[in-house]
């Protein structure tokens, strides 16, 4: 069977039946085959009145805990998922016809891991996440520029620490589904779900 028609419920079974094994096998295959951002995912969150929002992000770190992505905290987002601690997540891989749907609580990430990531980053997107007030009304671009000159200037050729209202969220998945497109719309979907982030999982096959 091609790579392109495996069914995912094989390769589920092939994976032991553990959808964070199976969700790094797609994304390896992603990372391989999709030409932009494989990491970039639908992030939605909804506000405390219940009302939705969604955005695309970047996926920087997965493991058995959850699906890890960072953010100015008092972004839109930020703020949301302060208010409402849950959230879904969509991959979507239209080269490879496959996608993923993930739904979870929210945890932020230790201190540690935050510095970790941010020191990572490159110094101009270190100098960005000081520079910008993310989600709120901006006048005009130079206002951006001017202070990205600022803390530029500020900072000179020494290290940039992580802001106090920069970190990360870890999504804690209670369902997983993968999906892969097959002929005439009969789609392969298959869930992984459990009634809390310890409870043992549980699969099952979807009509499509």
């Amino acid at each position: 069977m091609s790579e392109m028609t495996e069914s995912p419920v094989e390769a589920g079974v092939t994976a032991g039946d553990d959808p964070f094994s199976l969700f790094n096998e797609w994304m390896e295959l992603a990372r391989a085959k999709e030409p932009e951002d494989p990491n970039a995912m639908a992030l939605a969150t909804a506000d405390s009145d219940g009302f939705p929002d969604v955005r695309m992000v970047l996926l920087k770190g997965v493991d058995p805990q959850g699906f890890v992505f960072y953010t100015n905290l008092e972004s839109d987002k930020g703020e949301e998922l302060k208010a409402n601690p849950r959230a879904a997540l969509c991959f979507h891989w239209k080269s490879l016809r496959r996608q993923i749907r993930v739904r979870g609580t929210v945890t932020p990430v230790s201190d540690a891991e935050a510095d970790e990531y941010f020191a990572s980053r490159a110094r101009d997107s270190q100098i960005g996440a000081w520079a910008s007030k993310q989600s709120r009304p901006l006048e005009t671009r130079f206002e951006l520029e001017k202070q990205v000159a600022v803390y530029a200037a500020k900072f000179g050729l020494g290290k940039v620490p992580r802001p106090p209202h920069w970190s990360g969220f870890r999504i804690v998945p209670i369902r997983i589904e993968f999906w892969h497109n097959r002929p005439f719309r009969l789609h392969d979907r298959f869930v992984f779900e459990r009634d809390t982030p310890t409870a043992p999982w549980r699969t099952k096959r979807l009509y499509p």
